[in-house]
C-alpha cells in the first residue's frame, strides 16, 4: 500500500459517525494520507465544503497533491487547536457541521526511518510532527532535567522505571555519549530496564513519551477541546479516534461533562442556560471489528467516541 492508498483506522465507521450532509461544512483536523478526507469529500455535494489540516508539512504536500485542486477543500499547515483562527480567516465563524481527529502518529511517519519515531528503523531521533517547527527529541534530551524527564516519562509512557532510565539518559549526556540515533537511545533503555514486558520492546513506553512531550500533544489536545463545542454548529458532530489511554481519558472526560447538567442547588426549577448540556453522547465507545485488526494490528488498541451538538 503506498502513501495514496494507506487507509486510517476505523475509516468508514469514522465516515458515517461524522453523518456528512451533501450541502455541510467539515474538518478533517489530522489530515494524515487523506483517507477521511477523500471518504468525505466523496459525501459532499457541490455546495459542501472540507477544511483539511494537520501539523506534519508531508502531510500538507500531500494533501497538495491529491485533494487541494477540488474546489469543495481548502487546505492549511496548522494544529487542530487553531481551528477558531482558521475559521474566522476563511469566513466560517458560525461553524461547522462536523469536526474529525484521528489522534496520534501516523502509519506513514512511523514507517519514514529519517523521522525517528520508531526505534525499529535506524534514523535521526527526531520526532517532530512539524519538522519546522520546536526541539527535536535529541535536542530535549541534550537539555531536559533528570527528575522533569523522569516524570515525562512516567506521566506519557506510564512506565514504571521511568526514573532509571532518565538517570541513564542523565548519565550518558553528563559522558558526552548521548544517543543521536533512534536505536541508540533504544539500546541505552534496555540497559536500563531491569525487567521485560512480555511482547513489548523496552524502548515502547519512553519513546511514546518524548513523541507525545515533544509535540505537545495532550497540551494541543485539552486546547482544542476547550473550543470544540463553540465551533460546531447544533447537531454538529465531534468524532475522535485515540490510540493511548491518556489521550482517550481526555476525550471521553470532555464528552461527558459536556453531556450532563451542572449541580444545581436545590429547588431551582430551571436549568440555567450556562449549565445545560453542550453535547450529547451519540454511542458507546467503538472500537475496530476483528476483520480489521486482522488486517493492521496497529488499530488494537484505537477507540471511537461521538457526540453531538445540541442546540
Amino acid at each position: 500500500m503506498n502513501a495514496a492508498e494507506h487507509s486510517p483506522v476505523l475509516l468508514e465507521p469514522a465516515v458515517e459517525m461524522l453523518a456528512v450532509r451533501a450541502d455541510g461544512r467539515y474538518v478533517d483536523g489530522t489530515y494524515g494520507r487523506g483517507g477521511h478526507a477523500r471518504r468525505i469529500l466523496q459525501r459532499l455535494g457541490p455546495s459542501g465544503q472540507l477544511l483539511v489540516i494537520d501539523r506534519d508539512p508531508e502531510a500538507i504536500a500531500h494533501a497538495q497533491a491529491y485533494v487541494a485542486d477540488d474546489a469543495r477543500c481548502v487546505v492549511r499547515h496548522a494544529a487542530f487547536d487553531e481551528l477558531p483562527a482558521l475559521l474566522r480567516d476563511l469566513g466560517w465563524s458560525e461553524g461547522v457541521d462536523g469536526v474529525l481527529l484521528d489522534l496520534g502518529v501516523s502509519s506513514p511517519q512511523l514507517e519514514a526511518a529519517e523521522r525517528g519515531f520508531s526505534f525499529r528503523r535506524e534514523g535521526p531521533l527526531d520526532m517532530r510532527m512539524d519538522t519546522r517547527a520546536g526541539p527535536t527529541a535529541a535536542e530535549y534530551l541534550a537539555q531536559v532535567p533528570e527528575r522533569e524527564l523522569a516524570q515525562v516519562i512516567r506521566r506519557y509512557g506510564e512506565e514504571r522505571f521511568a526514573r532509571r532510565i532518565a538517570r541513564a539518559i542523565a548519565a550518558a549526556r553528563e559522558e558526552a555519549a548521548l544517543p543521536q540515533t533512534t536505536s541508540g537511545l533504544a539500546r541505552l533503555i534496555a540497559a536500563a530496564v531491569p525487567t521485560r514486558e512480555a511482547g513489548k520492546d523496552p524502548a515502547t513506553r519512553t519513546f511514546q513519551a518524548l513523541r507525545i512531550a515533544i509535540n505537545r500533544e495532550l497540551e494541543i489536545l485539552a486546547s482544542f477541546l476547550d473550543v470544540a463545542c463553540d465551533v460546531l454548529r447544533p447537531a454538529g458532530r465531534l468524532v475522535v479516534i485515540s490510540f493511548h489511554s491518556l489521550e482517550d481519558r481526555q476525550v471521553k472526560r470532555f464528552m461527558r461533562d459536556n453531556a450532563r447538567v451542572g449541580d444545581l442547588p436545590p429547588g431551582v426549577p430551571v436549568v440555567p442556560e450556562h449549565m445545560r448540556p453542550r453535547l450529547q453522547l451519540v454511542s458507546k465507545a467503538i472500537r475496530p471489528e476483528r476483520h480489521e485488526l486482522e488486517a493492521n494490528p496497529r488499530a488494537r488498541s484505537a477507540v471511537m467516541r461521538v457526540a453531538e451538538r445540541l442546540p
